[in-house]
């Protein structure tokens, strides 16, 4: 089924549109969820959460591209999830890293205080569209999906050192961007 129509059934609160959204994009909301988690049964519940929360996201919102609004949920409760999970726990070092590397852009959220989330969107996509096809595909196999330096060495066929050097180097470029944006 198409994504207008999965949406059609969203806004006519037809339960089918449960079944038509998790038979569409399961596979692709357990890889983002899989990749932070490494627990079946957490994924698992993830992806039951991301049905329920697009079931009361729509309406009122009707997304553009379907397959970003719940991959984005799916993150953001992945992310939720790791982080109930690891409180008690030491953190696992693939996530620290990642969430140490992406700290790096933060600062002291004077992004979100002085851009709108639509204009750092823009700046986003502008920045990743200037980057070559495999610089690219590194940064968001990293910072979307949060796969390991590892997996995605082994799908670039280089060494990790070259990926963790790529991604050192276009987040460097990014913040300098962001930098310049805010006028920081």
């Amino acid at each position: 089924m198409e994504d207008r129509g999965i949406i059609e059934l969203f806004w006519n609160r037809d339960e089918a549109a449960i079944c038509e959204l998790s038979r569409k994009y399961s596979g692709y909301c357990y890889k983002i969820a899989w990749n932070l988690l490494k627990n079946h049964e957490d994924t698992e519940e993830c992806l039951n959460d991301t049905w329920f929360a697009a079931w009361g996201y729509m309406p009122p919102k009707r997304p553009a591209v379907l397959s970003a609004f719940v991959g984005r949920i799916t993150r953001g409760l992945a992310i939720d999830c790791f982080r109930r999970k690891q409180a008690a726990k030491r953190v696992d070092g693939h996530i620290s890293d990642v969430c140490g590397e992406m700290e790096e852009l933060c600062f002291s959220y004077a992004v979100e205080e002085k851009m709108a989330e639509k204009e750092l969107l823009r700046t986003i996509e502008t920045f990743l569209r200037k980057l070559s096809d495999a610089d690219r595909d590194i940064f968001i196999r990293r910072y979307w999906y949060l796969d390991s330096i590892k997996d995605i060495a082994a799908r670039h066929g280089v060494s990790q050192g070259c990926i963790k050097t790529n991604l050192c180097r276009n987040r460097k470029k990014l913040y300098r961007i962001l930098k310049q944006e805010v006028k920081i």
